[in-house]
Protein backbone atom coordinates (compact mmCIF):
# COMPACT_ATOMS: atom_id res chain seq x y z
CA UNK A 1 0.00 0.00 0.00
CA UNK A 2 0.93 3.47 -0.52
CA UNK A 3 0.51 5.99 1.88
CA UNK A 4 1.18 9.83 0.18
CA UNK A 5 1.36 12.25 2.99
CA UNK A 6 1.11 16.35 2.12
CA UNK A 7 2.52 19.33 3.69
CA UNK A 8 0.63 21.97 2.03
CA UNK A 9 1.45 25.80 1.41
CA UNK A 10 1.13 28.02 -1.38
CA UNK A 11 4.32 28.88 -1.40
CA UNK A 12 5.84 25.47 -0.96
CA UNK A 13 3.89 22.09 -0.66
CA UNK A 14 5.98 19.23 0.53
CA UNK A 15 5.05 15.85 -0.56
CA UNK A 16 6.47 12.23 0.60
CA UNK A 17 5.04 8.77 -0.24
CA UNK A 18 5.62 5.82 1.48
CA UNK A 19 5.06 2.28 1.10
CA UNK A 20 4.21 -0.23 3.62
CA UNK A 21 6.17 -3.89 2.66
CA UNK A 22 6.96 -4.95 6.24
CA UNK A 23 7.39 -2.11 7.54
CA UNK A 24 7.40 1.48 6.01
CA UNK A 25 9.42 2.23 3.48
CA UNK A 26 10.65 4.99 1.96
CA UNK A 27 9.74 6.06 -2.60
CA UNK A 28 9.90 9.77 -3.18
CA UNK A 29 9.48 13.19 -1.89
CA UNK A 30 9.32 16.30 -3.24
CA UNK A 31 7.99 20.04 -2.96
CA UNK A 32 5.61 21.81 -5.31
CA UNK A 33 6.98 25.29 -5.49
CA UNK A 34 4.80 27.70 -8.08
CA UNK A 35 6.14 30.90 -8.93
CA UNK A 36 5.60 33.91 -6.72
CA UNK A 37 5.31 35.96 -9.63
CA UNK A 38 2.42 34.12 -10.35
CA UNK A 39 -1.21 35.16 -9.54
CA UNK A 40 -3.53 33.52 -7.07
CA UNK A 41 -5.12 31.35 -9.09
CA UNK A 42 -2.44 30.07 -11.28
CA UNK A 43 -0.64 29.32 -8.16
CA UNK A 44 -3.70 27.63 -6.64
CA UNK A 45 -4.23 25.37 -9.97
CA UNK A 46 -0.04 24.60 -10.00
CA UNK A 47 -0.77 22.73 -6.84
CA UNK A 48 -4.04 20.99 -8.12
CA UNK A 49 -2.21 19.94 -10.87
CA UNK A 50 1.19 19.30 -9.03
CA UNK A 51 -0.58 16.74 -6.62
CA UNK A 52 -2.45 15.61 -9.41
CA UNK A 53 0.81 14.58 -11.65
CA UNK A 54 1.54 12.58 -8.31
CA UNK A 55 -1.39 10.67 -7.54
CA UNK A 56 -1.75 9.83 -11.33
CA UNK A 57 1.82 8.36 -11.53
CA UNK A 58 2.32 6.52 -7.77
CA UNK A 59 -1.00 5.41 -7.54
CA UNK A 60 -1.22 6.27 -3.40
CA UNK A 61 -4.31 3.98 -1.52
CA UNK A 62 -4.27 6.46 1.18
CA UNK A 63 -3.64 10.16 1.33
CA UNK A 64 -2.57 12.38 4.67
CA UNK A 65 -2.55 15.65 4.95
CA UNK A 66 -1.74 18.14 7.50
CA UNK A 67 -4.25 20.19 9.49
CA UNK A 68 -4.12 24.44 9.22
CA UNK A 69 -3.62 26.09 12.35
CA UNK A 70 -4.84 29.19 13.39
CA UNK A 71 -1.93 31.49 12.72
CA UNK A 72 -1.64 34.97 14.07
CA UNK A 73 -1.67 36.32 10.47
CA UNK A 74 -5.30 36.56 9.32
CA UNK A 75 -4.39 37.04 5.18
CA UNK A 76 -1.53 33.96 5.49
CA UNK A 77 -3.82 31.58 7.57
CA UNK A 78 -6.71 32.46 4.39
CA UNK A 79 -3.85 31.41 1.88
CA UNK A 80 -3.05 28.57 3.70
CA UNK A 81 -6.96 27.69 3.93
CA UNK A 82 -6.89 28.35 0.09
CA UNK A 83 -4.05 25.99 -1.08
CA UNK A 84 -5.59 22.82 1.56
CA UNK A 85 -9.16 23.64 -0.43
CA UNK A 86 -7.44 22.55 -3.58
CA UNK A 87 -5.08 20.11 -2.15
CA UNK A 88 -7.99 18.49 -0.49
CA UNK A 89 -10.47 19.02 -3.74
CA UNK A 90 -7.03 17.21 -5.89
CA UNK A 91 -7.67 13.61 -4.33
CA UNK A 92 -11.70 13.95 -3.42
CA UNK A 93 -11.65 14.33 -7.73
CA UNK A 94 -9.82 10.54 -8.09
CA UNK A 95 -11.94 9.20 -5.48
CA UNK A 96 -9.66 9.46 -2.82
CA UNK A 97 -10.20 9.85 1.16
CA UNK A 98 -7.71 12.28 2.45
CA UNK A 99 -7.00 11.76 6.63
CA UNK A 100 -5.96 15.16 8.59
CA UNK A 101 -3.62 15.49 11.10
CA UNK A 102 -2.65 17.94 13.87
CA UNK A 103 0.95 19.73 14.04
CA UNK A 104 1.34 18.12 17.81
CA UNK A 105 0.25 14.18 16.78
CA UNK A 106 2.20 14.28 14.09
CA UNK A 107 5.05 15.40 15.98
CA UNK A 108 3.97 12.89 19.07
CA UNK A 109 3.65 9.90 16.66
CA UNK A 110 7.09 10.09 15.05
CA UNK A 111 9.54 11.51 17.97
CA UNK A 112 7.22 11.23 21.03
CA UNK A 113 7.13 14.27 22.14
CA UNK A 114 4.25 16.38 21.13
CA UNK A 115 6.35 19.77 20.53
CA UNK A 116 9.09 18.53 18.99
CA UNK A 117 11.16 20.28 17.17
CA UNK A 118 11.39 20.57 13.35
CA UNK A 119 14.95 19.28 13.85
CA UNK A 120 13.89 16.29 15.89
CA UNK A 121 10.92 15.14 13.56
CA UNK A 122 13.23 15.62 10.67
CA UNK A 123 16.13 13.37 12.64
CA UNK A 124 13.64 11.01 13.18
CA UNK A 125 12.05 10.70 10.01
CA UNK A 126 15.54 10.41 8.63
CA UNK A 127 16.25 6.97 11.13
CA UNK A 128 12.78 5.31 10.42
CA UNK A 129 13.23 5.18 6.84
CA UNK A 130 17.05 5.08 6.88
CA UNK A 131 17.70 7.69 4.08
CA UNK A 132 21.21 8.83 3.40
CA UNK A 133 20.96 12.00 1.65
CA UNK A 134 20.20 15.32 3.37
CA UNK A 135 16.73 15.82 4.66
CA UNK A 136 17.38 19.32 5.65
CA UNK A 137 17.46 20.74 2.00
CA UNK A 138 14.09 19.35 1.31
CA UNK A 139 12.04 20.76 4.66
CA UNK A 140 8.73 20.47 3.35
CA UNK A 141 9.32 17.10 1.78
CA UNK A 142 10.13 15.83 4.97
CA UNK A 143 7.41 17.08 7.03
CA UNK A 144 5.60 15.06 4.47
CA UNK A 145 7.15 12.04 5.14
CA UNK A 146 6.46 12.72 8.61
CA UNK A 147 3.00 12.93 7.49
CA UNK A 148 2.32 10.18 5.98
CA UNK A 149 4.45 7.98 8.54
CA UNK A 150 2.05 9.32 11.23
CA UNK A 151 -0.96 8.06 8.89
CA UNK A 152 1.26 4.37 8.67
CA UNK A 153 0.83 4.25 12.56
CA UNK A 154 -2.52 5.15 12.65
CA UNK A 155 -3.48 2.47 10.40
CA UNK A 156 -1.45 0.35 12.15
CA UNK A 157 -0.14 -1.95 9.38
Amino acid sequence: MVILGIDPGLRSTGWGLIKHSSGPNYINCGVIEPKTTLPAEERLLALHNGVLEIIEKYEPKEIALEKVFVNTNGATTLKLGEARGVILMTPAKKGLKVAEYAPNTIKKTITGIGHATKEQVQKMVQLILAQKYDFHKKKDATDALAIALCHYYYLRL
